[in-house]
């Protein structure tokens, strides 16, 4: 897969061919069917395994002993920051995150359940604490996951706070979500 990911990045998906990946990983093309059945198989595998760093990274994000408020910035900020490297990191892939996005969408189904669990999470500490105010935490939990997934796009193209430094961009997101939640 990592081979795959490399002649992805390199050449596009589309212009990939499975004796390509064959080829560089030094094994023969039965091989490779005897694992996937074509390199779009092969391509969701890779996506996958790119979901499953961002999946790992938000969860060590969740589990910090943190006040619930910075915690659940900090996942907010993980989130965009950690796709954005991934995207980057794969630089002709990027092209087929921006162009097939729905081929991208079937394979994040359990990364997204698993972060909305993870916001819910940090959510019911917030509640419990008393920081935050939530009428039902599972739909609050789903529309902050929504919220950031929806500018995942324009904040890898540097759209969303592209002209505002740290201190200015931290100050409106912080002032937007918390303030949603009735955070004291």
């Amino acid at each position: 897969m990592d081979v795959a990911r490399q002649l992805f990045a390199k050449m596009g998906v589309e212009n990939t061919t499975m004796n390509d990946i064959a080829l560089a990983s030094k094994k023969g093309r039965r091989t490779l069917y005897t694992y996937f059945n074509s390199k779009e198989e092969i391509y969701e595998a890779v996506v996958e395994s790119e979901l499953d760093i961002l999946s790992e990274t938000m969860k060590s994000v969740a589990a910090k002993q943190a006040e619930p408020g910075p915690k659940l910035m900090e996942m907010i900020y993980t989130h965009l920051d950690t796709v954005k490297e991934i995207v980057y990191r794969n630089g002709t892939m990027r092209a087929n995150f921006f162009r097939d996005i729905w081929q991208v969408e079937k394979v994040r189904k359990q990364f997204d359940n698993t972060e909305i669990q993870l916001f819910k999470s940090v959510l019911q500490e917030g509640v419990d604490s008393g920081d935050f105010h939530i009428d039902d935490l599972e739909i609050t939990a789903q529309i902050i996951h929504y919220c950031v997934k929806g500018i995942e796009a324009p904040y890898i193209r540097g759209q969303v706070g592209a002209y505002l430094d740290d201190d200015v961009r931290d100050k409106y997101v912080t002032r937007l979500v918390l303030g949603a939640l009735n955070a004291r």
